[in-house]
Parts: C-alpha cells; sequence; structure tokens
C-alpha cells in the first residue's frame, strides 16, 4: 500500500473519520513485517488493539442483588405524603387575627361603605349640575 494513502487513512483515523472497513485495512497494514518508516511509531497502537480484541476475561461476574426498588418505592410513598401533609397545612390554615386587627379590619369596611354612598350621592349632584350648566347656555342665548 503506498505511504500517502495510509498517512491520509491516519490523519482521518485520529480525527474519527474513518469507516470500520478503512479501519481494518490500516490494522492489515501495520501486521506486515515491511512497515514505511514514517509510521512506524504507529505499529504498536495498531498491534495493541488487535490484541486486545481476542483477550478474553475467565473472571465470573457477580452483579448486585436488585434491593433498591423497595427502597425507591418507600422513599416516593414517604415524599408524596409529606408533601401532602404541607399543601394540606397551607390550603386548610386560617388566617388567626387579633382583636385589634379584626376591629381595623370591621372600621375599614364601614368606611369603605361610607365612601361609596358620598360617591354615589356626588354622582347624582354632578348628574344635576350638567342640566344646570344647560339651562344657563339656553337663556344666554334667548337673553342676547
Amino acid at each position: 500500500m503506498e505511504l500517502a494513502k495510509i498517512e491520509k487513512l491516519l490523519d482521518a483515523y485520529f480525527e474519527g473519520n474513518t469507516t470500520l472497513a478503512e479501519e481494518a485495512m490500516l490494522r492489515d497494514y501495520f501486521a506486515q513485517d515491511e512497515i514505511a518508516p514514517q509510521v512506524a511509531m504507529y505499529q504498536p497502537l495498531f498491534v495493541g488493539l488487535v490484541a486486545a480484541k481476542e483477550e478474553v476475561s475467565d473472571r465470573e461476574l457477580k452483579l448486585p442483588k436488585n434491593q433498591f426498588k423497595i427502597k425507591n418505592w418507600w422513599y416516593a410513598a414517604a415524599a408524596s405524603v409529606v408533601l401532602a401533609i404541607g399543601v394540606a397545612g397551607f390550603v386548610f390554615s386560617e388566617p388567626k387575627l387579633t382583636q385589634e386587627e379584626q376591629e381595623a379590619l370591621a372600621a375599614f369596611e364601614k368606611t369603605k361603605e361610607a365612601m361609596q354612598f358620598m360617591s354615589k350621592n356626588f354622582n347624582k349632584g354632578a348628574e344635576e349640575l350638567t342640566y344646570i350648566s344647560t339651562f344657563t347656555e339656553t337663556k344666554n342665548k334667548i337673553l342676547k
């Protein structure tokens, strides 16, 4: 294989842009005895990859038993109960007003009613003023 093609494949390999077929071509090239001295430093990498691919472990893996599902269920249930109690406490709690605050609130309501009554009467008076202004304009037209 020509050296320029190998160098191009190496550049693409280290950038992560090679296909599986191109990687196989690189492994085959570096498995040969005759390699160009410019790329000889990469031979241990590819030889090591081939050796690592062939390794098999005889060790038996023991996975932990799945005991966490029960604990996770209990945590979720406990969190839901705490949340429900907190929301219920917030929703059903009535504000406790002192005697002074209750009296102030009652005085505010009476003042509000009085202001509404005055506003209603002022509005009636303002309507009467429009009639008077119309009468004055008409009188001025006639007397001229």
